[in-house]
């Protein structure tokens, strides 16, 4: 047995050559990335594919190898590092693009006047500590009220109020104004982002079909039925005694579900069930509400103030407490 050619035929059966590739490879170093533009070997993919595939790898990988040594190198404690390029292959996002953020009330406004918008500092100067502070947050200069020693009490106010407390209140209103405000300014900001996106014109006409508009329309007129019912049930009688307007929308309630009376002949399974579970409700209790006695307050075993008052009378009676005493303890 000849232990050396047995060897090479193994190496030879194992072993991947280079391809000859008639285009070039094309490598981005920067990606780390090697592109084979060659057409594929349609006898080679089909004959034999995991030997042709990995030789492609193979050929694919030694000129990404090749292309780093040619790039710059540095020292450092690890060894040399290559100093890799940019890359120069622009891959697609993985994600689309974000859309843009919509604008509020103000910003709307501010952009229709030609406002511009100046952003304020995050510090202050203080005349009395003769330093700079924070405009809000801990120690911030909207709190300088709250933590006065002596406060001035104008003409008008209270003189026992803590201007302290009250310096607090205000600003916690203001918070929840500011707040509130910015809830509404975001909604009705991607409100009118979603119109302007439906509803877009070009040389003044809209480009939107009858059955966008009509729907657009439907949407509207359901949106203003919504409100009206929302302001009728702002008053004290809920919409009562308002006058009606003509075309008004009719407010429509819950309504009770009953079950039919009468089923299926053969079928009294739901019925049976329905009538046990009534059979177990009386007898275990459930669902029964338990009231106090006459007169008392509370649950059962509380106190029964009309027992008492009259106990009280009669006390008061054998305690020689005369006709008027009696009288306080009788029931009008």
């Amino acid at each position: 047995m000849d232990v050396a050619k047995e060897l090479a035929d193994y190496a030879a059966a194992n072993t991947t050559a280079v391809l000859d590739r008639p285009n070039p490879i094309i490598t981005d170093a920067g990606l780390l990335a090697a592109f084979d533009n060659t057409p594929v070997d349609a006898y080679e993919y089909g004959s034999n594919l995991n030997t042709h595939l990995l030789a492609l790898t193979l050929t694919s990988t030694q000129a990404l190898i090749s292309s780093l040594f040619t790039l710059p190198t540095k020292s450092s404690s690890s060894g040399p590092i290559t100093l890799l390029p940019a890359p120069s292959t622009l891959l697609p996002r993985e994600k689309p693009l974000p859309k843009p953020k919509p604008l509020t009330k103000w910003e709307r406004f501010a952009k229709e006047k030609g406002i511009s918008h100046m952003k304020k500092e995050k510090h202050v100067w203080d005349d009395e500590k003769q330093e700079w502070v924070a405009r809000w947050g801990k120690d911030g200069k909207n709190k300088e009220k709250e933590g006065q020693w002596l406060t001035e009490i104008k003409a008008g106010e209270e003189a026992d109020q803590d201007p302290s407390s009250t310096a607090r209140s205000d600003r916690k209103a203001r918070i929840a104004k500011n707040q509130k405000q910015q809830a509404a300014n975001i909604a009705a900001a991607a409100n009118h982002s979603s119109d302007a996106t439906a509803i877009s014109s070009r040389g003044g006409g809209s480009t939107l079909s009858q059955e966008q508009k009509k729907n657009l329309r439907e949407r509207r007129k359901e949106e203003l039925k919504r409100s009206m019912i929302l302001s009728k049930t702002s008053t004290a009688s809920l919409g009562k005694y308002d006058k009606a307007i003509k075309d008004e929308p009719k407010v429509k309630g819950l309504k009770r579900k009953f079950e039919p009376t009468v089923t299926n002949k053969n079928d009294f399974k739901g019925e049976k069930e329905h009538a046990l579970d009534v059979l177990h409700k009386l007898e275990t209790g459930v669902g029964k509400v338990k009231k106090s006695k006459k007169g008392g307050e509370g649950d059962e075993g509380g106190l029964n103030v009309r027992k008492a008052v009259r106990f009280q009378g009669k006390v008061d009676r054998a305690s020689g407490g005369g006709a008027s005493a009696g009288k306080k303890g009788k029931r009008k």
